[in-house]
Formats: C-alpha cells, sequence, structure tokens
C-alpha cells in the first residue's frame, strides 16, 4: 500500500464507513488516487449520519429525518461518484448505529462477494463517537467470519486482506498511530471536490484540507520527497509479511 505501482486493475479497495461523509474526509484521497490508477473502489455507508452528524441540515426551519436520509444518501452518492468509487448505503441508523445479527451478515457477504484486496475502517477506540468503533469491531468480525470456510455463502472465503485504520477526526484521543503515510498530491482536487458534496458539513472542509497538508509536510519529511504536499495517514491492523526486505 505505501509503494503502489501504476497499474492497480487487479485491486479492489473497500472501504467500511460508519456515516454518510466519514470515507470522504478519511479516505477520499486514496480512494481517487486507487479509481485513478484502475482499480476497484466499494465503499459500504452503513448510515447517513442523520442524527448526529448533519448539523448543518437540521438548523433549517422544517427539517425532517426523512429528508435528512435523503439528502445525505444524495451528498455520499455524489461524493463516491466523484472519487470514482461505487457504494452501498445500508440505513442502519445513528446515535446508535444499529449493529444487528442482519447487517453483519450483509457485511460477510459483501468480504465474500467483493473480495477485496485491501480494507479501510474506522479506529476501535473512539471516545467521541461510539458509532465509530462499532463499525470497526463490525468490519473486523465480518472480514474474520468471511474467512471461515464453514460459514455459509455462495461465494468463495475470503483469504486476508490486509486491514488499515484511517485517521480519526480526535487523532490522539483515539490512540491513532500512523505506520503509513500515503501521497493523494495528485488526486487532491478531486477530494476537494468531494468534501464540497457535503453540504451538511461544511465546517469540515477547511479542517480536512488542514489535515491533509500536514500529512503531507510528514510524508515529505519522511520520504524525501518534497513533491508530496497531501496525504492521508493509516495505521495498519496486521503485520505487514514481505520477502523483499525492509523498506
Amino acid at each position: 500500500m505505501d509503494s503502489l505501482p501504476q497499474d492497480l486493475t487487479k485491486e479492489r479497495l473497500l472501504v467500511v464507513s460508519a456515516h454518510a461523509a466519514d470515507f470522504v474526509w478519511r479516505a477520499g484521497g486514496i480512494i481517487a488516487s486507487y479509481a485513478a490508477r484502475g482499480a476497484r473502489a466499494r465503499v459500504l455507508c452503513l448510515s447517513y449520519g442523520e442524527r448526529g452528524e448533519s448539523q448543518g441540515l437540521w438548523k433549517k426551519e422544517g427539517m425532517t429525518i426523512e429528508r435528512v436520509k435523503e439528502i445525505r444518501h444524495a451528498e455520499a452518492v455524489k461524493a463516491a461518484e466523484t472519487l470514482g468509487a461505487e457504494i452501498r448505503c445500508f440505513n442502519a441508523g445513528d446515535y446508535p448505529l444499529g449493529v444487528t445479527s442482519e447487517l453483519t451478515e450483509e457485511l460477510v457477504q459483501e468480504f465474500r462477494g467483493y473480495q477485496p484486496t485491501v480494507v479501510l475502517t474506522h479506529t476501535p477506540i473512539d471516545p467521541y463517537n461510539g458509532d465509530h468503533t462499532e463499525t470497526s469491531r463490525l468490519t473486523m468480525n465480518a472480514r474474520i467470519y468471511a474467512q471461515a470456510m464453514g460459514y455459509p455463502s455462495e461465494h468463495k472465503h475470503l483469504g486476508a486482506p490486509p486491514v488499515f485504520y484511517f485517521e480519526p477526526h480526535q487523532t490522539e484521543m483515539c490512540e491513532f498511530k500512523p505506520d503509513v503515510i500515503f501521497d493523494i498530491t495528485p488526486v487532491f482536487e478531486t477530494k476537494v471536490a468531494a468534501m464540497h458534496c457535503m453540504d451538511a458539513q461544511v465546517h469540515l472542509w477547511n479542517y480536512y484540507t488542514d489535515t491533509a497538508k500536514r500529512r503531507g509536510t510528514q510524508g515529505g519529511r519522511n520520504s524525501g520527497n518534497p513533491a508530496i504536499v497531501y496525504a492521508e495517514a493509516f495505521q495498519r491492523v496486521y503485520p505487514q509479511v514481505t520477502t523483499d526486505g525492509l523498506r
């Protein structure tokens, strides 16, 4: 993931997002980068964030929960299209996120049917948002269940795709320690366009632009490549296995 070839046509990126905009803020750049190089990119959006992450909409007079969902659905779909990704929205509710046996089954079958080569999701610790931690736990469990040969499915069992946590909003509070800095400079304008699809959370546009700048600076220093201006940070869950030496 940290030294990608130009041709990614055999890669399948899977991003499991708790709310309608999480995948854009935290992984929009890597999604756009994968898609631009021929990979499939698929987003599983569990909730629209209609209760807790749509403050801009609730300030409007006469707003209803169903109308918020409609708006957030449209925003998420437009953002995914902008990034070059396909998207599935589950409407599982938020605050709290409704993790059920049915939802778990749906995710297992997504893993089995899609056969991702890399998985991105939330950190398992987030004292500010329990939906994020529930999504992280659900994603990890679904991946493990999908690997079990005895789990009933019309699809073959999953291999061992690497999993990465994307950077949370409150990094230090979530015990997030980045060990991958991914250069998104070539696709940063695409990420900005996707962020601007999220009118319900305009206040986060500049925040995540600044985050990308800081990670870009860190990436440039650690790589010695001054051409890296914008980047996204990720934390690897499982050890990297290699026969090509340490890099």
